[in-house]
């Protein structure tokens, strides 16, 4: 396989254990659970830095204990933060309760509001002290090398040149959509999703504070997230309509924004032109085959899900310790074999399958029908309606949010730090 680069040959090459491919939350946190291991591993992320506005920005109690399980959660709470404890939201102008959190018997019954960049960069911080974890920062994978059919690293793009990392496995974090994935033509299922998002910041005081998490009326459907000094939106429009609601210019967008919400009319002037508004593609999908000899997949590249819920960073937290926890003791000794790599598929598989299934169901039950419009008033559905009235049902979603189908604690081995990458 050859990268579509110019430069072909490699200026030098590093040679490792594990390659993980991709900074983001898999590839920091499974880096860091192998360092911690003692296991020679290299992450390569990209671009200089993890400062990219409009990710995934939830920290959920499932991951909040793993972070209390590695001896890390007293520092990562200093950190600056807004916590979450019930998800209320407006459908039809009913107000609701979708879940409260309080209800949990969980040590940290809270969903954590925290930039996503504060996160990776403070696992970066904590693994520094493992001398077998190195980070290669604007290190960018490009394609694979291949011994026969086996997968043994990566040719990557540095600002220096093009570099070969070199590994007895190669595990791609790369996203939903995996350059590795496609270097290594495994297909995805697609499972489909009736809308894209549009993300946009507004200005907020002090003074302002509302618990509404969501907004649903006729054809219009809006989150948004106290973030302390401004308010992150995410406004749901059907599939593709994206050049139609731009057609109507950013006036109507924002009329209907401060019609829906209010409370936002203050600072959304902030929102100056379309350059201040994100498209994010929604998507669910997933592999069928997470592996080929030599190379695994988790996280999005491996299963992309959708926002409803926010539990994606979960997801491949929850994937990067079941990693550590099945293959750690293997890599110790060199490279698992597929089979053995398989293990994390079949472990997380299920939860996989069943969050998207769930999400699925709010798709096709509230947010389908909100989006088709109508002269219909919309009308709450049965199931929120009984989890509003009777408030001990508000621990079912909360559970499913905030911890998932399978939560994963860290059984991998903490070793002494080991001698890195040679």
């Amino acid at each position: 396989m050859e990268a579509d680069t110019p430069q072909r040959t490699p200026r030098h090459s590093v040679r490792t254990r594990c390659c993980i491919v991709g900074g983001g939350p898999a590839g920091m946190m499974l880096g860091y659970l192998l360092g911690r291991a003692g296991i020679d591993v290299v992450v390569l992320e990209k671009h200089a830095d993890f400062f990219r506005d409009f990710r995934g920005d939830t920290v959920h109690p499932s991951t909040l204990q793993v972070m209390d399980e590695l001896g890390l959660i007293d520092g990562f709470l200093r950190l600056p933060h807004q916590r979450l404890q019930t998800l209320d939201g407006l459908i039809g102008g009913s107000k609701v309760r979708i879940a409260d959190l309080r209800r949990l018997h969980t040590k940290y019954p809270f969903i954590a509001f925290m930039p996503q960049w504060d996160f990776l960069n403070f696992l970066r911080e904590a693994g520094k002290r493992f001398t077998s974890l190195k980070v290669l920062m604007n290190t960018e994978a490009v394609d694979l090398i291949l011994h026969g059919e086996v997968i043994a690293g990566v040719r990557a793009t540095t600002p220096d040149g093009i570099v070969d990392i070199e590994a007895d496995l190669t595990i791609a974090c790369d996203g939903r959509h995996s350059t590795v994935r496609e270097r290594a033509g495994l297909s995805v299922e697609e499972i489909g999703a009736p809308m894209d998002v549009l993300w946009f910041r507004v200005g907020r005081t002090p003074d302002q504070s509302e618990n509404l998490f969501a907004r649903v009326e006729t054809g219009k459907m809006m989150v948004t997230f106290d973030r302390g000094d401004y308010w992150q939106c995410a406004y749901v429009i059907a599939k593709g309509q994206y050049d139609a609601v731009k057609a109507r210019g950013l006036p109507a967008l924002l009329d209907d924004v401060v019609r829906m919400a209010p409370i936002l009319k203050q600072g959304i002037a902030e929102v100056k032109s379309f350059d201040d508004v994100k498209l994010l593609t929604v998507a669910i999908n997933r592999l069928k085959r997470w592996t080929r000899p030599g190379l695994l997949l988790i996280g999005d590249a491996a299963h992309a899900m959708s926002p409803v819920g926010g539990v994606g960073v979960n997801l491949a937290v929850q994937d990067a310790v079941a990693t550590a926890n099945l293959l750690a003791d293997k890599l110790s000794r060199g490279c698992p074999t597929e089979d053995e790599l398989d293990a994390v598929r079949r472990r997380r598989a299920f939860p996989v399958k069943m969050t998207q299934a769930m999400q699925v169901v709010v798709q096709n039950n509230i947010i389908s029908g909100a989006l088709k419009g109508g002269d219909r008033p919309l009308k709450v559905p049965l199931i929120v309606r009984l989890i509003t009235a009777l408030p001990w049902l508000q621990r079912i979603p909360a559970r499913f949010i905030a911890i998932g189908v399978r939560p994963e604690h860290v059984h991998s081995p903490r070793r002494n730090p080991s001698a890195g990458i040679r």
